[in-house]
């Protein structure tokens, strides 16, 4: 009797083992899962501008009108009279598009003449609310780094809650366009439990390329410099007259129990 009972506890402890061990590795892959959902759907989004005459019926030229219309639900689905998907996509309207681009360079040269004011504590607001524009999840666009197998989508505003999900762009800082004089600071966890984020920039290596999509491009940078700074130390996050950056952020461990700021230091060339 004892014996069996033995071989039970042995046998669930057993398994409990091997779960606990495989915990990170399969929830790992299913959140890069996810992640890469999340970029297929932005992706696709990018497939389906609507810019005039179309296959779906849209006589809409933006999000908010296409709303009044009927024409889309608030996720930015084509939807018919009687409220139903017409398409397994989102789309987004040329003039919305158009209209964020030209607010995100608004955006970019304000900050030229502000770079003392660079904020680590509350940088958590978005810099601009992109439900405006019909882009609803609040995804800017997506970060790729090919030498370490990493894709994750970009919010506004970092966070608690976007970076649960990806990357995030701090508030503060210039956003991801095509444009010199900018520095783009984004941050990512590291250790977060059950997702590998920005674990694995420690990895990367000078010129190594890392890649920003948004809504109208995609900017390639090189890695020329990586540190570990003071996480009040925000002198690498200003923008570089004639530079074009993007400052990637984690957490590091500072050696006296607390936590330092690791940065990659990316330019485009």
């Amino acid at each position: 009797m004892w014996r069996r009972v033995l071989i039970i506890i042995a046998a669930v402890l057993l398994t409990a083992g091997v779960g606990f061990l495989l915990f990170p590795t399969i929830s790992n892959f299913i959140g890069q899962q996810r992640a890469n959902s999340v970029i297929a759907e932005y992706s696709e989004a990018l497939d389906h501008v609507i810019d005039g005459e179309n296959d779906l019926g849209i006589t809409a030229e933006t999000y908010e009108e296409a709303l009044e219309k009927g024409e889309i639900d608030k996720e930015g689905y084509p939807i018919d009279q009687s409220g139903n998907r017409t398409a397994d996509y989102t789309i987004t309207f040329r003039v919305d598009i158009d209209r964020l681009y030209r607010d995100s360079k608004a955006y970019n040269a304000s900050l030229i003449h502000h770079q003392g004011t660079v904020d680590t504590i509350n940088y958590g607001s978005a810099a601009l609310d992109l439900s405006r524009y019909g882009i609803p999840n609040n995804q800017y666009g997506y970060l790729s780094a090919p030498s370490i197998d990493m894709s994750l989508p970009v919010y506004l505003g970092a966070n608690d809650y976007v970076m649960s999900f990806g990357a995030a762009h701090l508030n503060g800082t210039s956003l991801p366009i095509d444009e010199k004089n900018t520095n783009v600071a984004i941050a990512g966890h590291t250790g977060y439990i059950g997702r590998i984020f920005f674990d694995n920039i420690h990895r990367l290596n000078l010129g190594d390329r890392v890649s920003f999509t948004n809504y109208r491009e995609t900017i390639d940078y090189e890695v020329v410099d990586y540190k570990s700074v003071s996480p009040r130390d925000t002198g690498d996050l200003y923008i570089q007259d004639g530079r074009q950056l993007l400052t990637l952020i984690t957490c590091t461990p500072d050696g006296y129990g607390g936590f330092a700021r690791y940065l990659v230091i990316c330019e485009k060339k």
